[in-house]
């Protein structure tokens, strides 16, 4: 056991030493330069980070495993999921991307042994496995996060941070404590493939719009529907396993994702994606990414909003409705900062972050920029990707003693990155976590049909409102919590 254990610490320190000797300032400057595989040789074991995937679905190999394989400094040795067809099928989805990616990692086809896990807790006590990516429902996010943690790896964990305030807390806390690296996926803090929303950012920061007054942030909406039919549990599905930290409740395919084992049914839109159970619908899907854009131009990333209010149509509300799927439809929510910053989020809103300030103001979206091809998308046709009141803003030059934003090529690369440096990445875990808990906030006041009151500082409510403290947490079933 001590020789294994010397041979992890001489691995990582060779690592980070011969690293800052090969690219130099590429380091600095936080550029994707994870090290090309003619420099070490190809296959080299001092050269490697090695990573598990914990989850084969739709995100996972259309999108982080894609990623990943385009850096010759890494490669994805092993795969877990619950559903046993998805595992089956993840190594073939990863050799698949690395040859994909083969003009970009240096001819790499995915050549070498991957294992195949179905419980997550054996593939973290594989000492082999350097780092994981999670990209599960987002009712397991902060807890496997919270284990893999524990278990001495870095993680790219998929957005939102968690289900809950109190989970996403718990998450911060352990990263802190273990000083692990992990990186969320807001994916707009690197400019790969959206530079826009970092130039936008900076701009705002530094004064180009004068003082900062309102935020609009667009976000796209969920339909209602799913089939509520009860059916028999598939036998490749630990559905348990799969529920976990949520209630028991009988199984639909509708409820959990599509039993479809080719391309088309793994990358097909997850019904969970639309159930309150897992998760709280666009408001943390797509309000992940742009609220934390949003607090990114605002200053206010390791802080909240102070009052949030709002509406929103749930499923529910129609007394005929008989479908499964329960996240919120239309909405407008609202929020006070105590800069006195005011931002509204609404579906109705075009998709993307708006910033309204004294002299102007300046936007910038995705426009129609998918992640995955089932990501849903609002008509931007004709609209610009980033955009100003005055095009003179967007050709103002920000100064060497200005403020400049932290800078990431490439949210992947970023991780790999840090995992060799052991800076901090460009979306931290406390930084994912408070824009998670506006997102979470926001869901509240849909909820609830009044105004929450909200200390940042101390993340707690402050007019002793019970109803809303009591959606700060959510039981937890004990077999699957931290």
């Amino acid at each position: 056991m001590k020789k294994a254990k010397k041979s992890t610490i001489s691995r990582r320190r060779f690592l980070t030493n011969t690293v800052k000797t090969a690219v130099g300032t590429a380091i600095t400057a936080n550029i994707p330069m994870i090290v090309p595989a003619s420099v070490f040789g190809k296959y080299a074991p001092s050269n490697l980070i090695n990573i598990a995937s914990i989850g084969c679905g739709r995100i996972s190999i259309t999108h982080d495993m894609t990623s990943i394989a385009k850096y010759a400094g890494a490669r994805i040795r092993a795969v877990c999921d619950v559903d046993k067809n998805r595992a089956a099928a993840g190594p073939a989805a990863v050799k698949r991307n690395y040859e994909r990616a083969a003009q970009f990692n240096g001819g790499l086809k995915g050549d070498w042994e991957i294992k195949v896990y179905h419980d997550y807790k054996e593939l973290l006590a594989n000492k082999d496995i350097d780092a994981v990516h999670i990209s599960l429902p987002d009712h397991h996010h902060a807890v496997v996060g919270v284990h893999a943690v524990n278990a001495g790896k870095d993680v790219y964990l998929q957005k939102p941070a968690s289900l809950t305030i109190e989970e996403g807390r718990i998450l911060s806390n352990a990263v802190k404590r273990t000083g692990r690296i992990l990186q969320m996926g807001s994916q707009q803090r690197s400019i790969a493939p959206w530079p826009q929303f970092k130039k936008v950012c900076e701009l705002v920061r530094n004064g180009r719009i004068g003082q900062l007054k309102t935020v609009e942030v667009g976000l796209p909406g969920d339909p209602g529907g799913g089939s509520t039919m009860q059916m028999p549990v598939p036998a490749a599905l630990d559905y348990d396993a799969w529920l976990g930290t949520t209630p028991e409740i009988y199984y639909t395919e509708d409820r959990v994702h599509a039993q479809d084992a080719g391309i088309k049914g793994i990358t097909s839109r997850p019904g969970w994606l639309r159930c309150e159970q897992f998760g709280a619908g666009m408001i943390t899907g797509w309000g992940a990414h742009h609220i934390d854009t949003a607090h990114w131009g605002m200053g206010a990333e390791l802080t909240g909003p102070i009052e949030i209010w709002g509406h929103a149509k749930f499923p529910g509300d129609d007394p005929g409705y008989k479908g499964l799927w329960d996240v919120h439809g239309i909405f407008r929510t609202e929020a006070l900062y105590a800069n006195g910053v005011h931002m509204i989020v609404s579906n109705e809103l075009p998709n993307g972050v708006k910033f309204i300030g004294t002299e102007g103001w300046l936007w910038a979206t995705r426009g129609n920029y998918r992640v995955t091809d089932t990501d849903p998308v609002a008509d931007n046709s004709g609209v610009k990707p980033i955009d100003a009141s005055n095009p003179k803003i967007l050709q103002s030059v920000i100064g060497a003693n200005e403020i400049h934003l932290y800078e990431s090529a490439d949210q992947h690369a970023n991780w790999l990155d840090c995992i060799k440096t052991r800076k901090e990445p460009s979306a931290p875990v406390e930084v994912g976590h408070r824009s998670c808990s506006a997102c979470l906030l926001h869901h509240m006041a849909m909820k609830l049909k009044r105004k929450i009151y909200w200390d940042p500082a101390s993340e707690t409510i402050t007019n002793n409102d019970k109803e809303a403290i009591a959606m700060l947490s959510r039981p937890r079933r004990k077999k699957y919590d931290f």
